[in-house]
C-alpha cells in the first residue's frame, strides 16, 4: 500500500512495509536510527538479503516478513527474465533463492519459517494448476497475510501481556523488540505499550544493549516517542537497579524458543535472566507461535549467529579497541527455560514445563482474553 509511510496511525514505526506503486518493499534504514529516520526501498530478492545481513531490517518477526517479500520479489523477476519457464524449474529457482535468503540471518526461525511456508504456498499453486506467470501475486498475496497475521499476534501479545503488568510498576527490556523488529506494534514491547494507552502508569529501564545498542538506538526512540516513561542503562547496571528493589518485572523478546522452553535472543539476555531470579523478579519472554521451534529439543540444537568483529572494536564507526585485537561476537546466547517466568504467545500464556505447555499454546487458536496453559 504506497499511500503508507513510516509511521501508523498510532504514531509507531513501521519496520517495513509493501509499496504496490513502486512494487518494492519499503522499509526503515535501522543503521541510521535515532539520527535520521529513512525510508529505503527493497526492489530485489538481493536488495531484501543485503538488509537484513547488514540490520537495515532486523528483529525476528520483521525479517521473516522481509524474506517473505524477498521471495516474492524473487519471483516476479524470475518470470521476468525466464519468459516460457514452466513450474518445476520455476519452484526449483525459488528453492535456491530461498536458501539464499535463509542464510542471511541463522539463529531466527521466524525467517525460516517464512521461507518454507512461501515455497509451501507455491508449491500448491502451481501442483493445482497455477498459471507460472501469476505465480507472483500469489507469492505476494501470502507475504502481506505473514505481514498481517504478525500485526494482529502483536496485538494479541500486547493484551495478554498487559494483564501480567500493575499500575506503578517499573519494567527492564533488553535489546529491541518493539514495532521496529515487528510488522505490528511488537513482542516483548506490546504489553507496555497496551498497558501505557490504558492509562497504567509505567517506568522502562532500558538496557543499551551492546555491541550494535539496540536499546540505546532502538527502544529508547520507540519507547520515547510513544510517551513512555523510560531510563537508559548500561547492560552492567541492571543488577544494581534490580537490587534496589526498584524492577518489577523483565520483558524480553525471543528469536527461537526450543521445544523445552529454552530461549534464543539478544547477546546479554541469559545473564539478565540469571540476576531477574537471584533478585525474584519475573523473566517474561514474548514472542508469536513462529518463534517456537518445536523440532529443536532444547537450546543446544539451537545456531547461534557470529557476526563482524568491528561490531565490538568500533561504536558507530568510532573504534574503541585496539588494532588487531582477537574478538568474539556471537549475536545470541541461551537463556535456560528454568529461568523463565512465562512465555507469552498471541495464543496464550505457557509456564513450566514448556514441554507440555509450549506443545498446547503452539495448537490453540488465539483467544480473546489471557488464557495461561501451566500443564
Amino acid at each position: 500500500m504506497s499511500n503508507e509511510g513510516p509511521f501508523s496511525d498510532e504514531g509507531l514505526p513501521r519496520a517495513l512495509w509493501w509499496d504496490d506503486a513502486a512494487g518494492a518493499l519499503r522499509l526503515i534504514d535501522q543503521t541510521l536510527l535515532p539520527d535520521r529516520c529513512e525510508v529505503i526501498a527493497c526492489a530485489t530478492e538481493h536488495a531484501v538479503a543485503e538488509a537484513i545481513r547488514a540490520l537495515r531490517v532486523r528483529g525476528a518477526p520483521a525479517i521473516g516478513v522481509a524474506a517473505a517479500y524477498g521471495l516474492a520479489l524473487a519471483a516476479r523477476a524470475l518470470i521476468a527474465e525466464a519468459r516460457g519457464i514452466d513450474g518445476t524449474a520455476a519452484l526449483e529457482r525459488l528453492r535456491d533463492d530461498a536458501t539464499s535468503l535463509r542464510a542471511t540471518r541463522p539463529t531466527a526461525v521466524n525467517l525460516a519459517w517464512a521461507l518454507e511456508r512461501m515455497l509451501a504456498v507455491a508449491d500448491h499453486y502451481l501442483a493445482e494448476g497455477g498459471s507460472v506467470r501469476e505465480l507472483p501475486d500469489a507469492l505476494l498475496a501470502e507475504a502481506g497475510a505473514i505481514a498481517a497475521e504478525d500485526a494482529a499476534a502483536c496485538a494479541a501479545m500486547g493484551r495478554l501481556g498487559a494483564e501480567l503488568i500493575a499500575d506503578g510498576d517499573t519494567l527492564l527490556t533488553h535489546c529491541n523488540a518493539g514495532a521496529l523488529a515487528t510488522a505490528g506494534m511488537g513482542t516483548a514491547l506490546a504489553p507496555i505499550y497496551t498497558a501505557h494507552r490504558a492509562g497504567k502508569r509505567l517506568h522502562v529501564y532500558v538496557d543499551e544493549t551492546r555491541p550494535v545498542l539496540q536499546g540505546a538506538r532502538l527502544t529508547a526512540w520507540e519507547l520515547a516517542r510513544a510517551g513512555v516513561p523510560i531510563t537508559l542503562i548500561t547492560d552492567n547496571m541492571a543488577a544494581h537497579f534490580m537490587k534496589r528493589g526498584g524492577v518489577r518485572a523483565v520483558f524480553v523478546g525471543a528469536d527461537r524458543i526450543a521445544a523445552n522452553g529454552d530461549t534464543a535472543n539478544k547477546i546479554g539476555t541469559y545473564g539478565l535472566a540469571l540476576l531477574a531470579h537471584a533478585h525474584a523478579v519475573p523473566f517474561y519472554v514474548v514472542a508469536p507461535r513462529s518463534t517456537v521451534d518445536l523440532a529443536r529439543p532444547d537450546g543446544d540444537a539451537i545456531p547461534i549467529e557470529e557476526r563482524a568483529p568491528d561490531e565490538v572494536t568500533t561504536i558507530r564507526g568510532v573504534r574503541v579497541a585496539p588494532e588487531g585485537v582477537r574478538v568474539a561476537n556471537p549475536a545470541f546466547d541461551v537463556t535456560p527455560a528454568r529461568y523463565i517466568s512465562a512465555i507469552l504467545t498471541e495464543s496464550g500464556i505457557a509456564r513450566p514445563p514448556y514441554a507440555e505447555s509450549l506443545r498446547t499454546v503452539a495448537e490453540m487458536r488465539t483467544p480473546s482474553r489471557a488464557v495461561e496453559v501451566a500443564l
